[in-house]
């Protein structure tokens, strides 16, 4: 059996070494300070900025199979959780460089599976200490100070053009039910001599819990300072309120609509942190500084929560969530607004004038609007055969015209204003439509079409002629879209346009760059806080961030390596096939441990280079080194963690820390994402082994050398 090894181990492992080669190019995109790369397209010679994992591997010329494997294995992630892709890629790289270490030393394959997969089964178990429910860390993150310098940008009003403005996270509401007509702070129309709400600076970051300590009885004369803000409120504790969606759900407080007061108040201190708009906060801490995205998001979650108390709907719904990408305006521009934006051409603008202020009647197809189309599992009928026999082009002609026709009588016969289509369009088709006065859009999302037909009791159809009165929906609005100025848009080839409806839950984020190769960067950056937000009220849980969780696996780890080898009953030595692998199997667990919590160490180290917290990684050892020390002296690494987090000091570099985002603002992680990127990407390290193996040796000493160890190997 040794023989064999060192058969196996004589010659290159291959796949490990690919892996190893395509996950050294992701190093810079790891951790919160990632740094974008550019890939150009040699078809086209344009450059596009990527930020991510995935976006790396798509611009890869993957032709060997363990890039493929990789690619499948980084999209499975993408596609599951949006979210882990860099974690994935980097530690497949990292833990590919151990194994290869491990066979270097003569390491039986079978051993590095087992101790290998039974290791990282422990720390997932172990880290579980380290997870906070949503309702502590909303508690933690709403009781904290406000900053209002965290984020600056400019300002943008909001009125009746249906933002809802990331800056300017209070404000009052006419009708719930109508989100497109919102009143702007500045002109609040229930001004007296006490209202002096522009005279009063209210953080950006207070809309979300905070806004609580500035909450006070409407007869308290004192000044109410935010300690570490420098906010003072004084001329806001005597404000009549109604109608603000901030103050609805501040414990037991209740806003008169004819009264304009408040019949019932509570104090900053008396409040309940856990009814405070908490997952604002929630989704910053998740953000990893992604400003733009974060604040979007806020407004997001302001405004579904607001619709779930009135409604009893989802508190947070990420399907009622689209982008649209504005090319040409500056960054300051991305905002949300109610009802779906999306970008058409100038032709089909000019229909829009014809709309102005008018209820269309609005059709719903689940498919393509094309004459050759057909749904999925269509079967043609058996035993016909057609038979082409060279017509005409003319004749080809008027077989097209036909179709053409036969579908725009229908459109005109039942009056149809507006066609939402889920996939492509005929162009002929379309240009018909245009001349008279019908607007077709393609390419429309499913939940955007669900979301329409909610709301207007349109039902979905796949063929025009399936078309009835009943299937049509009612109700609907297009304007062009206006941005923060309030003025329409017209970018040249597209026009940004806005449909409506009373009561349509779909929010658009309108994200804007001047950057044609930032623009799929800053979208994807925005999905990623979206899907953070959405897997942490999932899991109903989150980790500790800044390398809590890795750093408490590396402390773990390096305990299990020192303790010898726990047979699982006292025959396991005998069970072994051969007394040379039972004889030196505490000295394999060690060595394969040692490679397991590698992975981890390289990971913070690079993660702290990075974010320019320490000079080189050999500085960044030394600091987790220094940790997992004093980690060890504790007695409880776990709590010596929770405390350093605690404190802002996890991982300090000499140049600041490594958990914060500047201003000393905790950060979590998701937990279902975070350990599945850990697992798939020791699954695939693990597949390339034994695959390379069986090329090697074959596949009968393969099995040979896979026979030996499973429950040999307990450690725990």
């Amino acid at each position: 059996l040794p023989m064999a090894f060192r058969d196996v181990n004589a010659r290159r492992h291959i796949g490990l070494q690919q892996l190893s080669s395509l996950a050294l190019a992701g190093r810079t995109l790891l951790g919160p300070a990632k740094s974008c790369k550019f890939v150009m397209d040699e078809s086209t010679n344009q450059s596009t900025l990527i930020c991510s994992a995935v976006r790396l591997i798509e611009s890869l010329d993957l032709t060997s199979a363990a890039g493929q494997l990789l690619n499948e294995t980084i999209q499975t992630q993408n596609k599951e959780f949006k979210t882990g892709m860099s974690t994935l890629l980097f530690l497949v790289g990292a833990w590919s460089n151990a194994v290869v270490e491990c066979l270097q030393q003569n390491v039986p394959i079978s051993a590095i599976v087992s101790v290998m997969s039974e290791g990282l089964n422990s720390c997932c178990e172990r880290v579980q200490c380290l997870q906070m429910s949503i309702h502590d860390v909303n508690k933690e993150l709403c009781s904290s100070s406000v900053r209002p310098n965290a984020f600056k940008s400019k300002t943008c009003r909001t009125g009746d053009d249906g933002l809802l403005n990331p800056q300017i996270l209070l404000y009052f509401q006419k009708d719930i039910s109508a989100p497109e007509e919102v009143i702007p702070i500045n002109s609040c129309s229930h001004q007296d001599d006490d209202c002096h709400f522009n005279k009063c600076p209210v953080s950006p970051l207070t809309d979300f819990g905070s806004i609580a300590s500035l909450v006070k009885p409407v007869d308290d004369k004192s000044t109410s300072v935010i300690s570490g803000s420098g906010v003072t409120t004084s001329s806001c504790n005597k404000q009549k309120l109604s109608h603000s969606r901030y103050f609805s759900t501040l414990g037991k407080s209740h806003f008169s609509n004819q009264q304009g007061n408040f019949q019932g108040y509570v104090s900053g201190p008396s409040a309940d942190p856990c009814e405070c708009y908490g997952l604002g906060h929630l989704a910053m801490a998740l953000s990893r500084g992604n400003q733009t995205g974060m604040k979007l998001l806020q407004s997001i979650v302001a405004y579904q929560q607001e619709r779930a108390e009135s409604s009893g709907s989802s508190r947070f719904n990420i399907a009622e969530i689209v982008t649209c990408c504005l090319l040409g305006l500056p960054e300051s521009y991305s905002c949300v607004s109610s009802g779906f934006v999306t970008l058409i051409s100038p032709e089909q603008a000019a229909v829009i004038k014809y709309f102005e202020d008018k209820a269309l009647r609005i059709l719903l197809m689940d498919g393509d609007l094309t004459e050759q189309y057909r749904h999925l599992g269509f079967n043609r009928p058996c035993n016909v055969r057609t038979v082409l026999e060279h017509p005409s082009l003319q004749e080809g002609r008027a077989g097209g015209d036909s179709w053409l026709s036969s579908m725009l009588d229908i459109l005109i016969s039942f009056e149809v204003n507006l066609v939402l289509v889920k996939g492509n369009v005929c162009e002929n088709l379309m240009d018909r439509c245009i001349a008279n006065r019908i607007l077709v859009i393609d390419s429309v999302a499913r939940d955007v079409l669900r979301a329409f037909g909610e709301v207007t009791t349109a039902q979905p159809v796949t063929y025009l002629t399936q078309l009835s009165a009943s299937c049509l929906g009612s109700g609907a609005q297009v304007e062009l879209w206006k941005g923060c100025d309030g003025r329409a848009m017209d970018l040249g080839e597209l026009v940004p346009v806005r449909i409506k409806v009373r009561g349509i839950p779909l929010l658009t984020a309108v994200l804007t760059t001047t950057v044609a190769s930032k623009m799929q960067l800053v979208e994807d950056q925005f999905w990623t806080s979206v899907y953070r937000l959405h897997h942490a009220l999932n899991d109903e849980k989150v980790f500790l961030g800044g390398g809590a969780v890795e750093l408490l696996c590396l402390s773990h780890i390096q305990m299990l390596a020192e303790q010898p080898l726990q047979p699982a009953n006292k025959n396991a030595v005998k069970e072994f096939h051969n007394p040379w692998l039972a004889a030196t199997a505490t000295e394999y667990k060690s060595v394969v441990l040692q490679a397991l919590a590698s992975g981890w160490k390289q990971y913070l180290s690079v993660v702290m280079c990075n974010a320019a917290k320490a000079a080189s990684e050999l500085e960044a050892c030394t600091s987790v080194d220094h940790h997992l020390k004093k980690a060890a002296d504790c007695g409880s690494p776990s709590a010596y963690i929770l405390e350093e987090f605690r404190r802002g000091n996890l991982l300090r570099g000499d140049s600041g820390a490594f958990a914060d985002h500047g201003e000393g603002l905790k950060v979590y992680d998701n937990v279902t994402a975070k350990t599945e990127a850990w697992r798939r990407a020791l699954d695939l390290v693990l597949l390339v082994l034994q695959t390379d193996a069986e090329i090697i040796t074959g596949p009968q000493k393969n099995q040979l050398l896979n026979s030996h160890a499973s429950s040999e190997f307990m450690f725990l």
